[in-house]
Protein backbone atom coordinates (compact mmCIF):
# COMPACT_ATOMS: atom_id res chain seq x y z
CA UNK A 1 0.00 0.00 0.00
CA UNK A 2 1.32 3.40 -0.98
CA UNK A 3 2.14 5.68 1.94
CA UNK A 4 2.97 9.35 2.19
CA UNK A 5 2.59 12.15 4.75
CA UNK A 6 -0.41 14.35 5.48
CA UNK A 7 1.27 17.43 4.00
CA UNK A 8 2.48 15.64 0.89
CA UNK A 9 -0.95 14.08 0.39
CA UNK A 10 -2.52 17.54 0.25
CA UNK A 11 0.16 18.92 -2.08
CA UNK A 12 -0.24 16.00 -4.48
CA UNK A 13 -4.00 16.40 -4.61
CA UNK A 14 -3.68 20.12 -5.35
CA UNK A 15 -1.29 19.31 -8.18
CA UNK A 16 -3.73 16.75 -9.59
CA UNK A 17 -6.50 19.36 -9.48
CA UNK A 18 -4.44 21.46 -11.91
CA UNK A 19 -3.23 24.08 -9.44
CA UNK A 20 0.03 25.86 -10.28
CA UNK A 21 0.21 28.68 -7.70
CA UNK A 22 -0.52 29.04 -3.98
CA UNK A 23 -0.84 32.57 -2.58
CA UNK A 24 0.04 33.43 0.97
CA UNK A 25 2.28 34.75 3.71
CA UNK A 26 4.47 32.48 5.86
CA UNK A 27 4.28 32.15 9.62
CA UNK A 28 5.90 29.82 12.12
CA UNK A 29 2.94 27.42 12.35
CA UNK A 30 2.90 26.83 8.58
CA UNK A 31 6.57 26.96 7.56
CA UNK A 32 6.90 23.19 7.31
CA UNK A 33 3.99 23.00 4.88
CA UNK A 34 5.39 25.98 2.94
CA UNK A 35 8.55 23.91 2.40
CA UNK A 36 6.45 21.18 0.78
CA UNK A 37 4.89 23.71 -1.60
CA UNK A 38 8.33 25.04 -2.55
CA UNK A 39 9.62 21.48 -3.08
CA UNK A 40 6.75 20.69 -5.43
CA UNK A 41 7.71 20.47 -9.10
CA UNK A 42 4.35 22.00 -10.07
CA UNK A 43 3.31 24.46 -7.36
CA UNK A 44 4.78 27.91 -6.82
CA UNK A 45 4.38 29.85 -3.58
CA UNK A 46 3.36 33.44 -4.42
CA UNK A 47 4.02 35.82 -1.54
CA UNK A 48 1.65 38.75 -1.00
CA UNK A 49 1.93 41.86 1.18
CA UNK A 50 -1.12 40.97 3.27
CA UNK A 51 -3.20 37.86 3.80
CA UNK A 52 -6.21 39.78 2.45
CA UNK A 53 -4.26 40.52 -0.73
CA UNK A 54 -3.32 36.85 -1.04
CA UNK A 55 -6.98 35.85 -0.71
CA UNK A 56 -8.17 38.37 -3.31
CA UNK A 57 -5.47 37.11 -5.68
CA UNK A 58 -6.49 33.49 -5.07
CA UNK A 59 -10.13 34.44 -5.67
CA UNK A 60 -9.33 35.94 -9.09
CA UNK A 61 -7.08 32.97 -9.90
CA UNK A 62 -9.99 30.63 -9.11
CA UNK A 63 -12.43 32.61 -11.26
CA UNK A 64 -10.12 32.27 -14.25
CA UNK A 65 -8.61 28.82 -13.70
CA UNK A 66 -11.31 26.98 -11.73
CA UNK A 67 -9.51 26.60 -8.37
CA UNK A 68 -7.37 28.83 -6.16
CA UNK A 69 -5.47 28.31 -2.91
CA UNK A 70 -4.13 30.28 0.06
CA UNK A 71 -1.52 29.22 2.61
CA UNK A 72 -1.35 31.25 5.84
CA UNK A 73 -0.51 30.92 9.49
CA UNK A 74 -2.82 30.50 12.45
CA UNK A 75 -5.41 33.19 13.38
CA UNK A 76 -3.33 36.33 12.74
CA UNK A 77 -2.98 35.10 9.17
CA UNK A 78 -6.17 33.13 8.68
CA UNK A 79 -8.50 35.68 10.20
CA UNK A 80 -6.95 38.35 7.97
CA UNK A 81 -8.33 36.49 4.95
CA UNK A 82 -11.90 36.36 6.21
CA UNK A 83 -13.37 39.27 4.24
CA UNK A 84 -11.96 38.06 0.93
CA UNK A 85 -12.96 34.45 1.63
CA UNK A 86 -16.48 35.61 2.53
CA UNK A 87 -16.62 37.41 -0.84
CA UNK A 88 -15.50 34.25 -2.62
CA UNK A 89 -18.24 32.32 -0.84
CA UNK A 90 -20.87 34.91 -1.76
CA UNK A 91 -19.83 34.91 -5.43
CA UNK A 92 -19.06 31.20 -5.82
CA UNK A 93 -15.31 31.21 -6.25
CA UNK A 94 -13.59 27.92 -5.25
CA UNK A 95 -10.64 28.62 -2.93
CA UNK A 96 -8.80 26.17 -0.67
CA UNK A 97 -7.77 27.99 2.51
CA UNK A 98 -4.87 26.16 4.18
CA UNK A 99 -3.84 27.36 7.63
CA UNK A 100 -1.09 26.18 9.90
CA UNK A 101 -1.92 25.64 13.56
CA UNK A 102 -0.14 24.90 16.85
CA UNK A 103 1.06 21.32 17.14
CA UNK A 104 -1.15 18.89 19.01
CA UNK A 105 1.72 17.96 21.35
CA UNK A 106 2.48 21.52 22.38
CA UNK A 107 -1.14 22.39 23.14
CA UNK A 108 -1.23 20.34 26.33
CA UNK A 109 2.09 21.72 27.58
CA UNK A 110 1.40 25.38 26.86
CA UNK A 111 -2.25 26.37 26.29
CA UNK A 112 -1.30 30.07 26.05
CA UNK A 113 0.42 29.68 22.69
CA UNK A 114 0.79 32.80 20.59
CA UNK A 115 -1.89 33.70 18.00
CA UNK A 116 -4.50 31.73 19.93
CA UNK A 117 -7.99 33.24 20.35
CA UNK A 118 -10.23 31.69 23.00
CA UNK A 119 -10.01 27.97 22.07
CA UNK A 120 -7.79 26.02 19.69
CA UNK A 121 -10.83 25.38 17.46
CA UNK A 122 -11.89 29.06 17.26
CA UNK A 123 -10.51 29.69 13.78
CA UNK A 124 -12.05 26.54 12.32
CA UNK A 125 -15.45 27.38 13.81
CA UNK A 126 -15.28 30.88 12.32
CA UNK A 127 -14.39 29.53 8.88
CA UNK A 128 -17.35 27.16 9.00
CA UNK A 129 -19.50 30.25 8.44
CA UNK A 130 -17.80 31.30 5.18
CA UNK A 131 -16.94 27.93 3.61
CA UNK A 132 -18.79 24.81 2.48
CA UNK A 133 -16.43 22.55 4.42
CA UNK A 134 -13.97 23.20 7.26
CA UNK A 135 -11.73 20.48 8.68
CA UNK A 136 -8.82 20.28 11.11
CA UNK A 137 -6.39 17.53 10.05
CA UNK A 138 -5.55 16.27 13.55
CA UNK A 139 -5.49 12.51 12.92
CA UNK A 140 -3.21 11.12 10.16
CA UNK A 141 -5.50 8.10 9.82
CA UNK A 142 -8.51 10.19 8.85
CA UNK A 143 -6.72 13.10 7.17
CA UNK A 144 -6.84 11.59 3.62
CA UNK A 145 -10.62 11.18 3.81
CA UNK A 146 -11.02 14.71 5.17
CA UNK A 147 -8.89 16.13 2.35
CA UNK A 148 -10.80 14.18 -0.31
CA UNK A 149 -14.24 15.20 0.92
CA UNK A 150 -13.23 18.83 1.41
CA UNK A 151 -11.72 19.24 -2.06
CA UNK A 152 -14.70 17.53 -3.67
CA UNK A 153 -17.05 19.92 -1.89
CA UNK A 154 -14.98 22.87 -3.12
CA UNK A 155 -15.06 21.75 -6.75
CA UNK A 156 -18.67 20.61 -6.68
CA UNK A 157 -20.16 23.71 -5.05
CA UNK A 158 -17.61 26.24 -6.41
CA UNK A 159 -17.14 27.80 -2.99
CA UNK A 160 -14.26 28.09 -0.48
CA UNK A 161 -13.18 25.33 1.89
CA UNK A 162 -10.86 25.37 4.91
CA UNK A 163 -8.14 22.92 5.97
CA UNK A 164 -6.18 23.38 9.20
CA UNK A 165 -2.81 21.64 9.59
CA UNK A 166 -1.26 21.37 13.07
CA UNK A 167 2.46 21.73 12.48
CA UNK A 168 3.36 18.38 14.09
CA UNK A 169 0.88 16.52 11.86
CA UNK A 170 2.23 17.79 8.50
CA UNK A 171 4.99 15.14 8.38
CA UNK A 172 3.00 12.32 9.97
CA UNK A 173 2.63 9.22 7.74
CA UNK A 174 -0.71 8.38 6.19
CA UNK A 175 -2.17 6.35 3.33
CA UNK A 176 -1.18 7.62 -0.11
CA UNK A 177 -3.68 9.10 -2.56
CA UNK A 178 -5.30 7.00 -5.24
CA UNK A 179 -6.50 8.27 -8.63
CA UNK A 180 -8.32 11.58 -8.57
CA UNK A 181 -12.07 10.91 -8.87
CA UNK A 182 -14.33 13.76 -9.93
CA UNK A 183 -17.44 14.27 -7.85
CA UNK A 184 -20.64 14.24 -9.86
CA UNK A 185 -23.66 16.35 -8.90
CA UNK A 186 -26.88 14.67 -7.75
CA UNK A 187 -29.01 13.74 -10.75
CA UNK A 188 -32.70 12.88 -11.06
CA UNK A 189 -33.34 11.75 -14.66
CA UNK A 190 -37.12 12.03 -14.32
CA UNK A 191 -36.89 15.59 -12.97
CA UNK A 192 -34.44 16.51 -15.75
CA UNK A 193 -36.73 15.18 -18.47
CA UNK A 194 -39.80 16.89 -17.01
CA UNK A 195 -37.98 20.21 -16.57
CA UNK A 196 -36.75 20.17 -20.18
CA UNK A 197 -40.23 19.27 -21.42
CA UNK A 198 -41.95 22.07 -19.49
CA UNK A 199 -39.31 24.64 -20.48
CA UNK A 200 -39.51 23.58 -24.11
CA UNK A 201 -43.27 24.02 -24.16
CA UNK A 202 -42.98 27.47 -22.65
CA UNK A 203 -40.27 28.55 -25.10
CA UNK A 204 -42.22 27.20 -28.09
CA UNK A 205 -45.12 29.50 -27.27
CA UNK A 206 -42.90 32.55 -26.79
CA UNK A 207 -42.79 35.35 -29.35
CA UNK A 208 -40.07 37.36 -27.60
CA UNK A 209 -37.79 34.81 -25.89
CA UNK A 210 -34.48 35.97 -24.42
CA UNK A 211 -31.62 34.67 -22.28
CA UNK A 212 -30.17 36.30 -19.17
CA UNK A 213 -26.85 34.61 -18.32
CA UNK A 214 -25.14 34.81 -14.95
CA UNK A 215 -21.99 34.00 -13.06
CA UNK A 216 -22.50 30.23 -12.80
CA UNK A 217 -21.87 29.98 -16.54
CA UNK A 218 -18.32 31.12 -15.65
CA UNK A 219 -17.89 29.01 -12.54
CA UNK A 220 -19.07 25.71 -14.02
CA UNK A 221 -17.41 26.19 -17.42
CA UNK A 222 -20.69 26.21 -19.34
CA UNK A 223 -19.81 28.80 -21.98
CA UNK A 224 -19.79 26.26 -24.81
CA UNK A 225 -23.21 24.93 -23.77
CA UNK A 226 -24.59 28.49 -23.69
CA UNK A 227 -23.09 29.30 -27.10
CA UNK A 228 -24.59 26.17 -28.63
CA UNK A 229 -28.03 27.01 -27.27
CA UNK A 230 -27.77 30.55 -28.61
CA UNK A 231 -26.52 29.34 -32.00
CA UNK A 232 -29.36 26.87 -32.44
CA UNK A 233 -32.13 29.06 -31.05
CA UNK A 234 -31.10 32.52 -32.20
CA UNK A 235 -32.15 33.94 -28.82
CA UNK A 236 -30.73 37.33 -27.77
CA UNK A 237 -28.47 37.18 -24.70
CA UNK A 238 -27.86 39.66 -21.90
CA UNK A 239 -25.56 39.17 -18.92
CA UNK A 240 -25.93 40.11 -15.30
CA UNK A 241 -23.30 42.45 -13.90
CA UNK A 242 -21.62 39.63 -11.97
CA UNK A 243 -21.81 37.42 -15.06
CA UNK A 244 -20.42 39.97 -17.52
CA UNK A 245 -18.26 38.36 -20.25
CA UNK A 246 -20.01 34.96 -20.15
CA UNK A 247 -19.63 35.09 -23.93
CA UNK A 248 -17.76 37.41 -26.22
CA UNK A 249 -19.52 40.75 -26.24
CA UNK A 250 -18.88 40.93 -29.96
CA UNK A 251 -21.24 37.99 -30.46
CA UNK A 252 -24.09 39.04 -32.77
CA UNK A 253 -26.72 37.90 -30.25
CA UNK A 254 -25.23 39.70 -27.25
CA UNK A 255 -27.15 42.82 -26.20
CA UNK A 256 -25.39 44.05 -23.05
CA UNK A 257 -25.54 43.99 -19.26
CA UNK A 258 -28.95 43.93 -17.61
CA UNK A 259 -29.12 46.00 -14.41
CA UNK A 260 -32.77 46.92 -14.09
CA UNK A 261 -33.28 50.69 -14.20
CA UNK A 262 -29.55 51.24 -13.58
CA UNK A 263 -28.57 49.93 -17.00
CA UNK A 264 -29.12 50.78 -20.64
CA UNK A 265 -32.74 51.32 -21.61
CA UNK A 266 -32.61 49.09 -24.71
CA UNK A 267 -31.30 46.12 -22.71
CA UNK A 268 -33.89 46.65 -19.97
CA UNK A 269 -36.74 46.81 -22.48
CA UNK A 270 -35.64 43.64 -24.25
CA UNK A 271 -35.23 41.58 -21.06
CA UNK A 272 -38.27 42.89 -19.20
CA UNK A 273 -40.36 42.75 -22.39
CA UNK A 274 -39.56 39.08 -23.00
CA UNK A 275 -42.58 36.78 -22.75
CA UNK A 276 -40.25 33.91 -21.83
CA UNK A 277 -37.02 34.84 -20.12
CA UNK A 278 -34.52 31.99 -19.73
CA UNK A 279 -32.31 32.89 -16.77
CA UNK A 280 -29.23 30.67 -16.67
CA UNK A 281 -26.85 30.50 -13.71
CA UNK A 282 -27.66 33.95 -12.34
CA UNK A 283 -27.66 35.24 -8.76
CA UNK A 284 -30.74 37.41 -8.42
CA UNK A 285 -29.02 39.92 -6.13
CA UNK A 286 -29.94 43.53 -5.38
CA UNK A 287 -27.05 44.81 -7.55
CA UNK A 288 -27.83 42.44 -10.42
CA UNK A 289 -31.44 43.60 -10.20
CA UNK A 290 -30.57 47.29 -10.22
CA UNK A 291 -31.32 47.58 -6.49
CA UNK A 292 -34.73 46.01 -7.04
CA UNK A 293 -35.68 48.16 -10.00
CA UNK A 294 -35.91 45.04 -12.17
CA UNK A 295 -39.30 43.93 -13.39
CA UNK A 296 -39.11 40.21 -14.05
CA UNK A 297 -42.43 38.43 -13.66
CA UNK A 298 -42.10 34.89 -12.30
CA UNK A 299 -44.89 33.72 -14.62
CA UNK A 300 -42.68 34.52 -17.63
CA UNK A 301 -39.35 33.13 -16.38
CA UNK A 302 -37.38 29.91 -16.42
CA UNK A 303 -34.76 30.31 -13.70
CA UNK A 304 -32.07 27.62 -13.84
CA UNK A 305 -29.11 27.45 -11.45
CA UNK A 306 -26.74 24.74 -10.25
CA UNK A 307 -29.02 24.22 -7.24
CA UNK A 308 -32.47 24.01 -8.79
CA UNK A 309 -34.62 24.73 -11.85
CA UNK A 310 -37.65 26.95 -11.30
CA UNK A 311 -40.14 27.23 -14.16
CA UNK A 312 -42.79 29.74 -13.26
CA UNK A 313 -43.98 28.37 -9.89
CA UNK A 314 -42.68 24.81 -10.36
CA UNK A 315 -39.32 23.73 -8.91
CA UNK A 316 -37.10 20.82 -9.96
CA UNK A 317 -34.18 19.59 -7.85
CA UNK A 318 -31.17 17.42 -8.71
CA UNK A 319 -31.12 18.67 -12.30
CA UNK A 320 -27.53 19.35 -13.50
CA UNK A 321 -27.39 22.80 -15.07
CA UNK A 322 -25.25 21.66 -18.01
CA UNK A 323 -27.63 18.84 -18.90
CA UNK A 324 -30.59 21.21 -18.72
CA UNK A 325 -28.95 23.75 -21.07
CA UNK A 326 -27.78 20.99 -23.45
CA UNK A 327 -31.27 19.51 -23.40
CA UNK A 328 -32.82 22.80 -24.43
CA UNK A 329 -30.22 23.22 -27.17
CA UNK A 330 -31.29 19.84 -28.53
CA UNK A 331 -34.89 21.05 -28.68
CA UNK A 332 -34.04 24.45 -30.18
CA UNK A 333 -35.43 23.47 -33.58
CA UNK A 334 -38.91 23.61 -32.03
CA UNK A 335 -38.55 27.21 -30.86
CA UNK A 336 -39.76 30.26 -32.75
CA UNK A 337 -36.62 32.08 -33.88
CA UNK A 338 -36.62 35.83 -33.26
CA UNK A 339 -37.32 37.76 -36.47
CA UNK A 340 -34.65 40.35 -35.81
CA UNK A 341 -31.26 40.09 -34.29
CA UNK A 342 -30.57 42.53 -31.48
CA UNK A 343 -28.73 45.64 -32.51
CA UNK A 344 -25.57 46.41 -30.56
CA UNK A 345 -25.38 49.78 -28.89
CA UNK A 346 -24.08 52.26 -31.44
CA UNK A 347 -20.93 54.08 -30.41
CA UNK A 348 -19.15 56.78 -32.32
CA UNK A 349 -15.39 56.53 -32.58
CA UNK A 350 -13.69 58.32 -29.73
CA UNK A 351 -11.90 61.49 -30.79
CA UNK A 352 -9.81 62.99 -28.00
CA UNK A 353 -9.89 66.71 -27.38
CA UNK A 354 -6.43 67.42 -26.05
CA UNK A 355 -7.22 70.19 -23.59
CA UNK A 356 -10.57 68.82 -22.44
CA UNK A 357 -10.82 67.86 -18.76
CA UNK A 358 -11.33 64.12 -18.28
CA UNK A 359 -14.70 62.82 -17.11
CA UNK A 360 -15.74 59.31 -16.13
CA UNK A 361 -17.94 58.89 -19.18
CA UNK A 362 -15.33 60.10 -21.65
CA UNK A 363 -12.66 58.04 -19.90
CA UNK A 364 -14.55 54.77 -20.30
CA UNK A 365 -15.51 55.64 -23.87
CA UNK A 366 -11.77 55.79 -24.61
CA UNK A 367 -11.10 52.61 -22.66
CA UNK A 368 -13.59 50.70 -24.79
CA UNK A 369 -11.33 51.30 -27.78
CA UNK A 370 -8.17 50.59 -25.78
CA UNK A 371 -9.09 46.99 -24.96
CA UNK A 372 -7.46 44.25 -27.03
CA UNK A 373 -7.96 40.55 -27.56
CA UNK A 374 -5.18 39.91 -25.05
CA UNK A 375 -6.51 42.05 -22.18
CA UNK A 376 -8.60 41.12 -19.14
CA UNK A 377 -10.56 43.82 -17.32
CA UNK A 378 -10.58 43.84 -13.52
CA UNK A 379 -12.84 46.40 -11.90
CA UNK A 380 -13.13 47.35 -8.26
CA UNK A 381 -16.49 48.54 -7.00
CA UNK A 382 -18.13 51.95 -7.41
CA UNK A 383 -17.69 53.83 -10.66
CA UNK A 384 -14.76 51.56 -11.49
CA UNK A 385 -17.43 48.88 -11.93
CA UNK A 386 -20.40 50.88 -13.16
CA UNK A 387 -18.35 52.82 -15.69
CA UNK A 388 -16.79 49.57 -16.93
CA UNK A 389 -20.11 47.72 -17.22
CA UNK A 390 -20.62 48.77 -20.85
CA UNK A 391 -17.08 48.04 -22.02
CA UNK A 392 -16.96 45.55 -24.89
CA UNK A 393 -15.16 42.44 -23.66
CA UNK A 394 -13.66 40.65 -26.64
CA UNK A 395 -13.61 37.09 -25.37
CA UNK A 396 -15.20 35.24 -22.48
CA UNK A 397 -14.32 35.28 -18.77
CA UNK A 398 -12.27 38.40 -19.28
CA UNK A 399 -14.10 40.70 -16.87
CA UNK A 400 -13.69 40.22 -13.12
CA UNK A 401 -15.32 42.22 -10.33
CA UNK A 402 -16.86 41.61 -6.89
CA UNK A 403 -20.17 42.86 -8.27
CA UNK A 404 -22.34 41.18 -5.61
CA UNK A 405 -20.29 41.18 -2.40
CA UNK A 406 -18.84 44.57 -3.46
CA UNK A 407 -15.73 44.55 -1.32
CA UNK A 408 -13.34 47.43 -1.91
CA UNK A 409 -9.73 46.50 -2.54
CA UNK A 410 -10.31 43.50 -4.81
CA UNK A 411 -8.87 44.72 -8.09
CA UNK A 412 -5.12 45.31 -7.55
CA UNK A 413 -4.33 41.91 -5.94
CA UNK A 414 -6.81 40.23 -8.29
CA UNK A 415 -4.74 41.43 -11.23
CA UNK A 416 -1.82 39.29 -10.06
CA UNK A 417 -4.01 36.25 -9.52
CA UNK A 418 -5.73 36.55 -12.89
CA UNK A 419 -2.51 37.01 -14.86
CA UNK A 420 -0.76 34.11 -13.14
CA UNK A 421 -3.77 31.97 -14.03
CA UNK A 422 -3.67 33.13 -17.68
CA UNK A 423 -0.24 34.57 -18.49
CA UNK A 424 -1.26 35.49 -22.03
CA UNK A 425 -3.65 38.20 -20.83
CA UNK A 426 -2.64 41.69 -19.68
CA UNK A 427 -4.81 43.04 -16.85
CA UNK A 428 -6.48 46.43 -17.31
CA UNK A 429 -7.37 47.47 -13.76
CA UNK A 430 -9.90 50.13 -12.75
CA UNK A 431 -9.76 51.02 -9.07
CA UNK A 432 -11.01 53.97 -7.06
CA UNK A 433 -8.61 55.93 -4.91
CA UNK A 434 -10.27 54.67 -1.72
CA UNK A 435 -9.97 51.04 -2.77
CA UNK A 436 -6.37 51.56 -3.89
CA UNK A 437 -5.45 52.83 -0.44
CA UNK A 438 -6.62 49.49 0.97
CA UNK A 439 -4.61 47.08 -1.18
CA UNK A 440 -2.52 49.12 -3.62
CA UNK A 441 0.66 47.73 -2.09
CA UNK A 442 -0.16 44.41 -3.78
CA UNK A 443 1.29 45.87 -6.98
CA UNK A 444 4.44 44.51 -5.37
CA UNK A 445 3.16 40.99 -6.09
CA UNK A 446 2.78 41.80 -9.79
CA UNK A 447 6.22 43.42 -10.04
CA UNK A 448 7.96 40.60 -8.20
CA UNK A 449 6.52 37.95 -10.50
CA UNK A 450 7.14 39.75 -13.78
CA UNK A 451 3.52 40.74 -14.42
CA UNK A 452 2.44 43.86 -16.30
CA UNK A 453 -0.99 45.20 -15.30
CA UNK A 454 -2.03 48.71 -16.32
CA UNK A 455 -3.70 50.20 -13.24
CA UNK A 456 -5.97 53.23 -13.57
CA UNK A 457 -6.63 54.92 -10.22
CA UNK A 458 -9.87 56.89 -10.57
CA UNK A 459 -8.97 59.70 -8.21
CA UNK A 460 -11.68 62.01 -6.93
CA UNK A 461 -10.39 62.26 -3.37
CA UNK A 462 -13.00 60.14 -1.66
CA UNK A 463 -15.66 57.45 -1.57
CA UNK A 464 -17.85 58.41 -4.51
CA UNK A 465 -20.60 55.82 -4.05
CA UNK A 466 -21.12 56.90 -0.45
CA UNK A 467 -21.21 60.56 -1.53
CA UNK A 468 -24.20 59.81 -3.73
CA UNK A 469 -25.92 57.87 -0.97
CA UNK A 470 -25.32 60.46 1.75
CA UNK A 471 -22.67 63.15 1.82
CA UNK A 472 -20.48 63.73 4.86
CA UNK A 473 -16.87 64.52 5.75
CA UNK A 474 -16.23 60.82 6.37
CA UNK A 475 -16.35 60.32 2.59
CA UNK A 476 -13.17 62.34 2.03
CA UNK A 477 -9.69 60.78 2.00
CA UNK A 478 -6.15 62.10 1.77
CA UNK A 479 -5.12 62.69 -1.83
CA UNK A 480 -2.04 60.56 -2.44
CA UNK A 481 0.34 61.07 -5.32
CA UNK A 482 -0.63 57.68 -6.67
CA UNK A 483 1.58 57.91 -9.73
CA UNK A 484 4.61 58.28 -7.46
CA UNK A 485 3.63 55.23 -5.42
CA UNK A 486 5.08 52.87 -7.98
CA UNK A 487 8.54 54.40 -7.48
CA UNK A 488 8.67 52.88 -4.00
CA UNK A 489 8.45 49.42 -5.58
CA UNK A 490 11.67 49.91 -7.52
CA UNK A 491 10.14 49.15 -10.90
CA UNK A 492 7.27 49.98 -13.20
CA UNK A 493 6.08 53.30 -14.57
CA UNK A 494 3.52 55.87 -13.43
CA UNK A 495 2.05 59.22 -14.44
CA UNK A 496 -0.78 61.64 -13.64
CA UNK A 497 -3.39 62.69 -16.20
CA UNK A 498 -6.07 65.38 -16.09
CA UNK A 499 -6.98 65.89 -19.75
CA UNK A 500 -7.88 63.71 -22.72
CA UNK A 501 -4.63 64.64 -24.43
CA UNK A 502 -2.58 63.56 -21.41
CA UNK A 503 -4.50 60.29 -21.30
CA UNK A 504 -3.60 59.57 -24.92
CA UNK A 505 0.09 60.05 -24.17
CA UNK A 506 -0.16 57.88 -21.05
CA UNK A 507 -1.85 55.02 -22.90
CA UNK A 508 0.85 54.97 -25.55
CA UNK A 509 3.60 54.93 -22.92
CA UNK A 510 1.91 52.24 -20.81
CA UNK A 511 1.55 49.97 -23.83
CA UNK A 512 5.28 50.37 -24.41
CA UNK A 513 6.01 49.23 -20.86
CA UNK A 514 4.99 45.70 -21.70
CA UNK A 515 7.15 43.90 -19.15
CA UNK A 516 6.26 45.76 -15.95
CA UNK A 517 3.31 47.38 -14.21
CA UNK A 518 2.03 50.83 -15.12
CA UNK A 519 0.00 53.08 -12.83
CA UNK A 520 -1.99 56.03 -14.19
CA UNK A 521 -3.42 58.51 -11.70
CA UNK A 522 -6.64 59.75 -13.37
CA UNK A 523 -7.63 63.06 -11.74
CA UNK A 524 -11.39 63.61 -11.73
CA UNK A 525 -13.79 66.13 -10.26
CA UNK A 526 -15.01 64.98 -6.85
CA UNK A 527 -18.63 64.88 -8.06
CA UNK A 528 -18.00 63.40 -11.49
CA UNK A 529 -19.88 60.11 -11.88
CA UNK A 530 -21.54 57.64 -14.21
CA UNK A 531 -25.29 57.70 -14.68
CA UNK A 532 -25.54 54.22 -13.19
CA UNK A 533 -23.84 55.37 -9.98
CA UNK A 534 -26.18 58.33 -9.65
CA UNK A 535 -29.21 56.04 -9.98
CA UNK A 536 -27.74 53.56 -7.51
CA UNK A 537 -26.86 56.20 -4.95
CA UNK A 538 -30.31 57.74 -5.00
CA UNK A 539 -31.98 54.34 -4.71
CA UNK A 540 -29.83 53.24 -1.77
CA UNK A 541 -30.34 56.59 -0.06
CA UNK A 542 -34.12 56.20 -0.25
CA UNK A 543 -33.92 52.67 1.13
CA UNK A 544 -31.81 53.86 4.05
CA UNK A 545 -33.98 56.88 4.76
CA UNK A 546 -31.08 59.22 3.98
CA UNK A 547 -30.76 62.42 2.03
CA UNK A 548 -28.93 61.60 -1.23
CA UNK A 549 -25.83 63.51 -2.28
CA UNK A 550 -26.09 65.97 -5.12
CA UNK A 551 -25.74 64.76 -8.71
Amino acid sequence: MKTTTVGRYLVERLEQCGLRHVFGIPGDYVLGFCDLIVASRQLQFVGACTEAGAAFAADAYARVKGLGAICVTYCVGGLNTLNAVAGAYAEKSPIVVMSGAPGLGERARSPLLHHRVKDFNTQRLIFEKVTVAAEALEDPATAPTQIEETLRACLRQKRPVYLELPRDVVDQPCAGPGPLVADRPARDPAALAEAIEEATAMLRRARRPAVLAGVEIHRFGLQESLLELVRRSGFPVAATLLGKSVISERHPNYVGVYEGAMGRGDVRRLIEGSDCLLILGAFMTDINLGVFTARLAVARTINATSESIQIRHHQYNHVPLKEFIDGLAGRAGRFRRPRRRPRPASTARFRPQKGRRLTIRRFFARMDEFLRDDTIVIADIGDSLFGAADLTIHRRTEFLSPAYYTSMGFAVPAAAGAQLARPGLRPIVFVGDGAFQMTGQELSMSLRHGLNPIVFVLNNEGYTTERFIHEGPYNDILNWRYHRFIETLGGGWGCEVRTEGELEEALATAEGHGREPSLINVRLDRWDHSLALERLGRRLARQGGLKPGRG
